[in-house]
């Protein structure tokens, strides 16, 4: 299902979220390349991009194959935020982001992330900051709230459509109960009857039918999905394919997991370098292995390993002892990050 923010016309209604150390750009691009609607960046301080921070810089790169993509920024000090949505919206974000989601001590501690919520004036004035600022559409992502004793995500909804957001995003989750528990999707519904805005859902989506029902229970707009897509970008195919069909595509098989492993690998390696690659795909490889006969075993292995041959020439074995058959040579990449 189409879904305009803004200006913005997307193709289809489901996301994928902002997740710090796992959304960047070779993630990105083969979630798209799996059908994702939209994706976006990792979240990214503004005071960082405004003091010229290179690491910041390097989390709002953008390949051409990813539109529509929106860059998720964090701050709390409007004319910062309101100074970066300007030189962001003259770049090729389509979208700008305002977290106000993030439960992490660090973050909040500052004032940032979901602490805003606790403010809901200083919400006022930083979204509609960044609207007065920016050329593109401005779309915030909040929380449920502080604590189950300060549940306010209608009234900072109904702020931030107020001061010009074009879509909200409601996570299901209290900051207290960070990713433990069950994402509350009541809320979700709560927001979409509050607003006139787009509201897209989030938590707890790990299959196609989680965003067939929220979609019905909340009648939300679209579906923002997040550690649901780890290791597993297959799921923005099989949901957008239930969507529209009403039929549930196959998880995918051993070989695509271990083939799709390697080759994001290899694009990781080609955007940030060996070292770096090999170091922050242990992950990725450790989720697009689970469940699989053995895996620890040869997580733990990769997780020593410092080589691009020698994590290759693992997991291809680990394939032809999974299947006792050769394995295929991996395809040509699209991509050269």
């Amino acid at each position: 299902m189409r879904i305009k923010i803004g200006s913005l016309n997307v193709s289809n209604n489901v996301f994928l979220a902002p997740m710090a150390g796992v959304t960047d750009m070779p993630f990105r691009l083969l979630c798209r390349e799996q059908g994702c609607g939209m994706v976006y960046t990792e979240m990214v301080s503004a005071k960082g991009l405004y003091y010229g921070s290179h690491k910041s810089e390097r989390i709002i790169e953008i390949h051409s194959d990813e539109h529509p993509i929106g860059v998720q920024i964090f701050g709390s000090e409007e004319h910062i935020m309101a100074e970066m949505a300007r030189q962001l919206s003259e770049t090729d974000a389509d979208i700008i982001d305002i977290n106000m989601g993030c439960p992490t001590p660090k973050i909040v501690r500052n004032g940032e992330g979901c602490a805003l919520m606790c403010q809901p004036a200083k919400v006022y004035q930083i979204v509609k900051a960044v609207v007065e600022a920016s050329r593109i559409p401005v779309t915030v992502k909040i929380r449920k709230g502080w604590d189950e004793k300060s549940v306010n995500a209608v009234e900072i909804a109904q702020i931030i459509e107020e001061a010009g957001g074009c879509a909200v995003t409601v996570h299901g989750r209290t900051r207290q109960q960070l990713y433990s528990g069950t994402a509350d999707w009541d809320i979700i519904k709560k927001v979409k009857q509050a607003v006139s805005i787009p509201v897209i859902g989030n938590g707890d989506i790990f299959t196609p039918e989680d965003a067939k029902q929220m979609l019905d229970e909340t009648g939300c707009d679209g579906v923002m999905v997040g550690r649901g897509a780890q290791g597993n970008p297959w799921l923005f195919r099989r949901i957008t394919h239930y969507l529209a069909t009403g039929e549930i595509l196959p998880n995918p098989s051993p070989r695509e997991r271990i083939l799709m492993a390697l080759r994001h690998m290899d694009m990781m390696i080609d955007y940030k370098g060996v070292e770096t690659g090999i170091r922050e795909m242990r992950k990725h490889i450790s989720w697009y292995l689970k469940g699989l006969p053995n895996a620890n075993r040869i997580k733990n292995a990769i997780n020593s390993f410092t080589g691009i041959d020698a994590i290759h020439g693992l997991l291809n074995s680990y394939l032809v002892q999974l299947e006792k058959d050769d394995s295929e040579p991996l395809c040509n990449y699209k991509y050269q990050l």
